[in-house]
Formats: C-alpha cells, sequence, structure tokens
C-alpha cells in the first residue's frame, strides 16, 4: 500500500473521530462505529476499500479531591464545651468524643434501636431486666498504649456518676441505677436536692451518707478483671439501658491516665472533693485518650479541632453489613467557620467535605448537586439518581426523620443577682419586665398564639418540616399529630395580652431579649418572628434579640440568666422518655426553672410513663403529657424539619441513623 493510500485512510479516520467528538458526549458511553467506503490507489489499479473507524468512548466525570488524606468538616455554629465524656452534653463534642473513644455496645449501622458488640463482646441480661453483664474485649489498647481492662470500664463509668452534675448527662445514668427520678448522685446523701451542683455543701456533709452515696455506685458498678467481666445492677428494669451506654456518656477511658491527670483516685473516702466541676474546671477538659478510631491532636478553642487515625485501632467486623471497620483518612480538621459567604467558598472551591449548611441557603447550594438521594423509611437507606445536572459535584440525601428539634423557651424565675442586662429596667414599665414576667400563664400563652409556624417553616426550614404537637417528636410512642397545638393567631394573642399582669402588660408593653447561639440562623428567624409579630401589634411591645458565642450562650442560658432563649434537642436515646424527661422535669424545666407545682405534676406522669408495662400504657400516659404541656405552655413548641446532608461525590460511606449528628462517626468515611 502506498504512503498515498495510508495517508488517505489515516485522514479519513481522523475526520470521523473529530465528526463524532463534536456531536457532544452522551450521557451514557456506548460505542459507535461508522462505515464508509473508499476509492484508492492499490498497486496501479484503482479499488473500493471498506474503512471502520471507532472513535474513543466518553469517559465519566471523576471525582477526586485534591487531598483524600484529611477530611475538612466546617462548621458554622456551636464550638465544643468540654471534651471530658462524662461531663460533655452538647452535640459539638459528641462528634469528638465518639471518634476518639469507644463504648461496650454501638448502633448497628443505620438502626437506632439495634446494637452490637463494641468494646464487650457479648452481654447477659437477667430475667428481670435487674442485671447486666459484659464480656470485656481482650487486646483493645487506649492510645498512649496502655491495655484496657474491665477495671477501666467500671472506673470510668462510676466516677462519672461520682463527679455529677445535673447539666451533665449523668442522670441516664442515676435513675436507672439507683431509681426513677434521681437525677444526681448529691441526692443520695441529701434526697431533697438540696445538694445538687453544691461542692461545697455536699463536702461538708455526713461522712457516713456520702461513703453510702459512693458504695451504692460501686455496688451498681463492678468488674472482674480475671473474669473480664463488667456487670451493671439496676434499682428497676430500664429498657433504654444499652442505648444510653451506646452514646458519648459512656465512653471507657484508662483508668491510672485519668487519675494522673486529676480526676477522682478510685477511693470512696474522696469522691466528694471531685464532684460538681464544670466544664471549665474538668481535668479532661482538653486532653484525650481513648481506644477510638481516631487519636486527638489537639483543639483550639473557637478555631478548629483536629483528630489523626488510630493505626492500631482493633476493629475487624463492620457494625454492619457494608460498613466500615476502620478509619480510612488520616486526619480529621473540624473547624469552625460562622461566615456563611466563607463556608459556601470553601464548598465551591473544594476545601469543604462536611459542611454545614443552614436552611435558608439551601436553595444557593442545590445547583451543584450532581445526585439527589431520597431516604427509604423501608430500607432505612437511600435510592439515588442523577439530577438535570449529572456532572455536578456535590451529592444530596434527604427527606430523613429527625431526631432534633429547636424551640423556644421562657424562664419562669429569671436569675437577676448582681443585675441582669437581658431584662432592661426589671420592671414591667415599659422599658423591662420583671424577673418573674413568665410565670403569668397568659403571657405564655400569648408568645405561642403570636408565633408564625407557616412563616418559620417556609424561611427557616426551607418549607421541610412540620409544625410539632407537644414536647414528643413524630413517629415516638404517645406522639398523636392531632393533639392539641397553638397556631398563629394575633387576635388571640392580643387577647392573652390584655390578660397578662391584670392588664399591665397591655397598658405599659415590655422591653427584653431574646437570646441565640451567634452564627445560628435559624434561632435567630425564630426571635426575629416574635419580634416582628408583636411590633405589628404594638410597638412597645419591644423584643430585643440578642446573639451569643455559644460557650457564653450556653452560660447564660445554664444560668437562667436569659429571659428566652431559642435552642434545640437532639435525642440521647430514641425513646419518649428521653424527651419527656429533660423537657417536663429535667435538662430543660431546671434551666427554666419551672416551679415546683408543675414539675411535681409533670413528674407523676412521667414516672408511670417510663415504668408502664406496654407501649400502648405508655402512649396513652405520654398523651396526657402532651394535654398538660399544652396547658401550660412552658414554651414555643416549634417544628420538626426532615433532614439534609450534603457531600462532595467523592466522599463515601454515609448513612442515617437518627441518633448520630452527620460528623457523629467520621471513621464510616472514604474519600477519593
Amino acid at each position: 500500500m502506498s504512503k498515498k493510500t495510508w495517508w488517505m485512510i489515516a485522514s479519513l479516520l481522523l475526520v470521523v473521530s473529530m465528526l463524532l467528538a463534536a456531536c457532544g458526549p452522551s450521557p451514557t458511553p456506548e460505542t459507535i462505529v461508522e462505515t464508509v467506503v473508499v476509492t484508492v490507489e492499490k498497486e496501479g489499479e484503482i479499488v473500493e476499500v471498506i474503512v471502520t473507524a471507532t472513535p474513543e468512548p466518553e469517559m465519566p466525570v471523576e471525582f477526586k479531591s485534591a487531598d483524600p488524606t484529611t477530611l475538612y468538616d466546617i462548621v458554622g455554629a456551636g464550638d465544643t464545651d468540654t471534651l471530658d465524656p462524662a461531663w460533655n452534653y452538647e452535640s459539638a463534642g459528641d462528634a469528638i468524643i465518639l471518634n476518639v473513644y469507644d463504648q461496650l455496645v454501638t448502633y448497628a449501622g443505620p438502626s437506632a434501636t439495634e446494637f452490637v458488640p463494641a468494646l464487650a463482646e457479648d452481654w447477659d441480661i437477667s430475667p428481670d431486666g435487674l442485671i447486666y453483664t459484659f464480656y470485656v474485649r481482650e487486646g483493645v489498647t487506649f492510645h498512649n498504649g496502655a491495655e484496657l481492662t474491665p477495671e477501666d470500664v467500671a472506673y470510668s463509668l462510676q466516677r462519672g456518676v461520682l463527679q455529677g452534675g445535673t447539666w451533665s448527662p449523668q442522670w441516664l445514668f442515676t435513675e436507672p441505677f439507683f431509681g426513677e427520678g434521681i437525677y444526681d448522685i448529691a441526692e443520695l446523701v441529701d434526697p431533697t436536692g438540696a445538694l445538687d451542683d453544691d461542692p461545697e455543701g455536699l463536702q461538708a456533709a455526713d461522712p457516713e451518707a456520702l461513703m453510702a452515696a459512693c458504695e451504692a455506685a460501686m455496688n451498681a458498678i463492678q468488674y472482674d478483671d480475671a473474669a473480664g467481666t463488667v456487670t451493671f445492677t439496676l434499682a428497676q428494669s430500664w429498657g433504654p439501658f444499652l442505648p444510653t451506654l451506646a452514646q458519648s456518656w459512656g465512653s471507657i477511658l484508662d483508668k491510672d491516665w485519668a487519675i494522673e491527670n486529676g480526676t477522682w483516685d478510685g477511693d470512696c473516702a474522696t469522691w466528694q472533693n471531685y464532684y460538681g466541676v464544670t466544664s471549665e474546671t474538668a481535668p479532661l477538659r482538653d486532653i484525650m485518650n481513648g481506644s477510638g478510631p481516631y487519636m486527638f491532636d489537639h483543639w483550639t478553642p473557637g478555631e478548629e479541632t483536629v483528630l489523626v487515625k488510630n493505626p492500631n485501632y482493633w476493629r475487624t467486623e463492620p457494625t454492619f453489613e457494608g460498613g466500615a471497620t476502620g478509619p480510612t483518612i488520616d486526619r480529621i480538621v473540624k473547624k469552625l467557620v460562622n461566615e456563611w459567604g466563607t463556608r459556601y467558598a470553601m464548598l465551591q472551591a473544594g476545601d469543604s467535605d462536611i459542611t454545614y449548611i443552614p436552611r435558608e441557603n439551601i436553595a444557593q447550594v442545590d445547583p451543584m448537586v450532581g445526585v439527589w438521594c431520597e431516604y427509604n423509611f423501608d430500607t432505612l437507606g437511600y435510592d439515588c439518581e442523577p439530577t438535570e445536572n449529572p456532572d455536578a459535584p456535590l451529592i444530596l440525601y434527604k427527606g430523613a426523620p429527625s431526631a432534633t428539634r429547636t424551640d423556644a423557651f421562657f424562664v419562669f424565675d429569671i436569675d437577676v443577682e448582681g443585675g441582669n442586662p437581658y431584662i432592661g429596667s426589671g420592671e414591667l414599665d415599659g422599658n423591662g419586665i420583671p424577673a418573674d414576667f413568665f410565670s403569668d400563664e397568659h403571657v405564655r400563652k400569648a408568645f405561642n398564639y403570636c408565633f408564625d409556624w407557616d412563616a418559620y417553616i417556609a424561611d427557616a426550614l426551607a418549607g421541610e418540616g412540620i409544625q410539632n404537637v407537644g414536647y414528643l417528636i413524630p413517629g415516638m410512642i404517645g406522639y398523636d399529630p392531632n393533639g392539641p397545638k397553638y397556631t398563629f393567631d394575633p387576635a388571640m394573642c392580643e387577647e392573652e395580652l390584655k390578660l397578662a399582669w391584670d392588664g399591665a402588660v397591655w397598658e405599659n408593653g415590655f422591653r427584653f431579649q431574646i437570646g441565640y447561639n451567634t452564627g445560628n440562623v435559624t434561632r435567630q428567624t425564630i426571635a426575629q418572628i416574635l419580634q416582628a409579630t408583636f411590633s405589628d401589634i404594638d410597638p412597645k411591645f419591644n423584643i430585643e434579640i440578642i446573639g451569643l458565642p455559644w460557650p457564653s450562650f450556653l452560660a447564660a442560658y445554664r444560668a437562667s440568666r436569659l429571659p428566652m432563649a431559642v435552642t434545640g434537642w437532639i435525642e440521647d436515646l430514641h425513646d419518649p422518655h428521653n424527651w419527656a424527661q429533660p423537657f417536663l422535669i429535667g435538662t430543660y424545666a431546671s434551666r427554666q426553672r419551672m416551679p415546683d407545682w408543675m414539675v411535681d405534676e409533670f413528674q407523676v406522669l412521667v414516672s408511670e410513663g417510663v415504668g408502664a408495662p406496654t407501649d400502648e400504657a405508655r402512649a396513652e400516659i405520654y398523651k396526657q403529657l402532651t394535654q398538660l404541656d399544652y396547658n401550660y405552655a412552658p414554651a414555643i413548641r416549634l417544628a420538626v424539619a426532615t433532614g439534609r446532608a450534603y457531600f462532595p461525590r467523592w466522599i463515601s460511606g454515609y448513612y442515617y441513623n437518627p441518633i448520630h449528628q452527620l460528623d457523629s462517626r467520621y471513621y464510616t468515611l472514604t474519600k477519593q
């Protein structure tokens, strides 16, 4: 064949390839063969030759990060309060603790009610539900190289209970260990609760009572190193005990290391000296030593927390089919970036793997989604399909049921000791409010009638939410979607205002501040809705909005300094008791300083609800509580949103469990 012939064939192939390329990419690559008959000269003769041209198939878009070794979690609000697992009781700290520390049991992947072995290889439960025996896994080491033993397990939980603190999660243990309604170890010393959160008072208490309280904790939590077991003896059957152990407050730490760093020394003669630490004074506030998949590197408050992969992680079997066995990403950087524009720019540039995206900004982000995954309630997984822009860089998981809710809480008796800048003049003179302003039922009902749920759901939740009925969340035992609830009704709001404080509120007006944590636009929106509604009724109803950094907000709210606070709750356990207790008699009721008579009335039904023998019996009791909650209106119960999680498409391994925060299981994720 002559050079001319080869040149003609080669030229034809090039032209055919160019024509095919000019047709544009096909959504699904396929082989296309073009056949052409050409006339060429061969050995001095003119002949016809059949030529075929097969172009290269269109290659799919690859999604790869610039740095697959580091995962960047860019949060927008809420820094860690403390890294002490016995004290921490907020989600920002949980996200770190649950990756550094292990627990005896853990959740079976996406299930919020099934549990699988973790540091316990197995466990037994007595027929009466009072005794739990756990067989502790051998060969596990802490990050400092020390071997984990049953003694470490027992000490971790004994120390937590004895460290106490009503603002800590320890009530989740004291109730099953010592009896329903006992929320702090100090109540074993003085049943009246007068010593709760009073370290000096506790230290001065009767030595025999102190010893008895410690011995009660030691008897409830026992270990046998030779047998490799830890045994828990409960005061009563307690259905949610396994989920209690599976959370961050069930974390196991190295006893010797903890003592060396200033925690309780393990002696019942001294425990009272370690009771009642705060998030600021806890010896383990900013140090960690767990056995989990990630090791603690550093925490710079207000800036970032960094974790590094544990090369000696013990797990070899996944917690559920298709799950991960351990960390694949070398380094985790959790960075606090309050400003949305900066976070959005980082997301666009590919500098963020997990991004806090407020509801009001999802319309800005959705055009970046190439795959849309809708939650499937039957499979507890997601059904995914490409969007109209299949090459876009993000994947969106949406529609999962939320296990969290934000509410607006009234404080019945505001702390004004030393002055209080949040209540103006402190008088009902139009320039302030008295400390007991919200003790008037008509005030609380007016605020409920003056809240616009439709505006909140549309503006703050992007239309993806439903108004809540009562203190429970939809789908929970005892939740009745047709139960009593307030509606936006300015006329009823006015009527209640005219009745409040014998007409003084309507005559004089008021001024005070609503607090929220800076950076949380959803909570800011809630305050703005109330501000606008009351201003529309009459400008003399003056609500000012104050944003505080998370630690400052938490401190002011815990101290009952804020007249009204907008904050949220994510369930500790997937059980109605975990909503009834904190909202009606526990954490929130305490911070709201609800009157004793109201708490006592709630308490009767809360106790009956957790101890009822069947789900049907429990449901009826929780419905009664919902009616009481409506009658007394201790807060504005707002709305439950369905979940959204955005990831770059180089991240995989995400699954939804209502108990888990978005970033509380880093080790399940992989990055390309």
